[in-house]
């Protein structure tokens, strides 16, 4: 039995059924030439999309001291999480799938840990949290390259380098009130989660032609 239309069925709506509210796309980012697989390119896309609206939204509300929002955000990050790993569960089985979730939960542990340092002006405790990021990012590098081998380990891990730095750089503007600034690397991140998304859909495609499309 071919389980591919229910594999993408289950991907598209998980991406599209997040509650991340509309995004602002970098108006200005080169055309990126036609994905291999398509479908899985957009649903890879929301999620990771999904992963920066919500920690962000963390950040704000910290900043605004709006607890019951940064409750909220939280869990939405949490629920998120959930979905991403359940989508690489779907390549790659049950216990990989709960293996991302333990290394997304670290990874938004450590941006959680890195936000409210910030806003506490902490830094001893913010350079914990990059460390602690840091490691985390080459976890989830080995991890992939294990699981994929059109997923060079170093490659995965400067892209993680990249989005860990972006986290960095948004919550030091959103706490100093640089809005403006904050704009800047808002658009750069949200290109970044696309070239992110994109890498990885790609890899799969290529090592799943048959459940990818």
């Amino acid at each position: 039995m071919n389980k591919t239309p229910c594999l993408l069925a289950f991907l598209v709506a998980t991406a599209f059924a997040a509650t991340a509210p509309a995004m602002d796309m970098p108006s200005t980012a080169p055309a990126a030439a036609v994905p291999a697989a398509p479908k899985l390119d957009a649903a890879l896309r929301a999620l990771w999309h999904g992963h920066v609206v919500h920690t962000r939204e963390y950040a704000l509300a910290v900043h605004a001291h709006d607890a019951a929002k940064a409750k909220a955000a939280a869990g939405a990050v949490v629920a998120n999480a959930k979905q991403i790993a359940n989508a690489v569960g779907g390549f790659y089985g049950k216990s990989a799938g709960a293996r991302m979730l333990d290394l997304l939960a670290g990874h938004w542990g450590g941006v959680k840990a890195l936000t409210d340092a910030g806003a506490a002006n902490d830094k001893a405790a913010e350079n914990k949290a990059m460390a602690a990021l840091q490691s985390n990012a080459t976890e989830i590098a080995k991890f992939l390259a294990g699981a994929n081998p059109n997923l060079p380990e170093g490659a995965v891990q400067g892209l993680l380098a990249t989005h860990v730095a972006h986290h960095a750089t948004q919550v030091q503007q959103i706490m100093a009130g640089d809005m403006k600034g904050e704009a800047s690397t808002w658009q750069a991140m949200q290109a970044h989660m696309d070239t992110i998304s994109d890498a990885l859909a790609a890899a799969i495609a290529k090592q799943f032609p048959a459940k990818a499309s």
